[in-house]
């Protein structure tokens, strides 16, 4: 029999009995082991008895002891939302439940656009907040360069972030920390824009905390491979996910349909298209199409999304 929430225990009746079913949220997922910590804050090693494993950070779960720290997770709640990307042939959900997205990044090297709309549409298709943090601004030359399209986000409701990892003149810390709080953040970015170092300021020791837990799941030198969440020690309502850097976002898992309500200007525009159901790739009187010719709509931004719906439109392995 499944468990059921009057199964799950209070946090200040949870023991390490064998036995007591208690309420998780995955900090960490690594092939057959998972880190949990349970309302009452304390960390617990776990495996899954179900044969696919299907847990992914901020998943929500109730899992029964077999002994001191350790335990078998028996159900997964249901999602509130995922982040997920993916390609032809497969999907990867990188974190569940999360509220809100940072993406990172920067003007040396070149951060890429396409990445970047790809995530804020992943991000919008969940009702997830979005935000972007254009780090190294004290790289003047190379941040100045950003300067028209940082304006253009903040044009199309995107919060931004002009900040500095490593400046000493700068916090970005306290830039954030309004922002992150009370919050479950997913912190995503391609490598080089310096996510890892802006980590680090934002969660002390999390160098040291990656490497422990990666030791207690075992996974050795695949530490960069999978997310792993981090709880505030002071408010535990407040957490970081980190992700791993990537160069590629697929959207395989999103239909046209879903794209076009993803980004505002797409979806403001479409709306005065002659078809309801127009791709804006095409069709006659595509609204989209003359506002990108037009310069209504930025023309690059529009390039890309083309791009990706007609990703959307070729047949799917799923």
């Amino acid at each position: 029999m499944n468990p059921t929430k009057r199964d799950i225990k209070p946090a200040h009746e949870q023991t390490d009995q064998p036995g007591a079913l208690f309420a998780a949220r995955v900090l960490a997922a690594h092939g057959s082991h998972f880190l949990l910590q349970s309302d009452d804050r304390n960390e617990h090693l776990a495996v899954s008895r179900a044969r696919r494993q299907d847990l992914v950070v901020g998943d929500r779960v109730s899992a029964r002891t077999t002994g001191a720290q350790s335990c078998i997770i028996e159900t997964r709640d249901n999602r509130r939302n995922e982040l997920v990307r993916s390609d032809r042939y497969k999907r990867k959900t990188l974190a569940a439940n999360i509220d809100q997205a940072a993406y990172v990044i920067a003007g040396d090297p070149p951060f890429s656009e396409e990445l970047l709309l790809r995530v804020h549409l992943a991000a919008a298709f969940e009702s997830v907040e979005f935000a972007v943090l254009a780090n190294k601004a004290d790289l003047l030359a190379s941040h100045s360069a950003l300067a028209p399209r940082l304006a253009l986000l903040r044009a199309l409701g995107v919060t931004v972030f002009e900040l500095s990892a490593t400046s000493l003149e700068t916090d970005c810390v306290e830039q954030l920390s309004p922002w992150l709080a009370g919050k479950t953040t997913v912190l995503l970015g391609q490598s080089g824009m310096g996510k890892s170092t802006l980590l680090n300021r934002l969660v002390p020791q999390a160098q040291m905390r990656t490497q422990e837990i990666s030791e207690r799941l075992q996974s050795g030198k695949h530490t960069t491979t999978y997310s792993r969440m981090f709880v505030s020690t002071s408010d535990f309502r407040t957490a970081l996910i980190d992700t791993p850097g990537f160069q590629q976002f697929g959207l395989e898992h999103l239909s046209k349909e879903q794209l076009r309500y993803g980004a505002l200007e797409f979806h403001t525009a479409g709306q005065r298209c002659r078809f309801n159901n127009c791709s804006h790739l095409d069709e006659p009187d595509c609204e989209v199409r003359a506002s990108a010719r037009d310069g209504r709509i930025d023309a690059l931004r529009y390039r890309y999304f083309r791009s990706i719906v007609q990703e959307a439109l070729r047949p799917s392995n799923y």
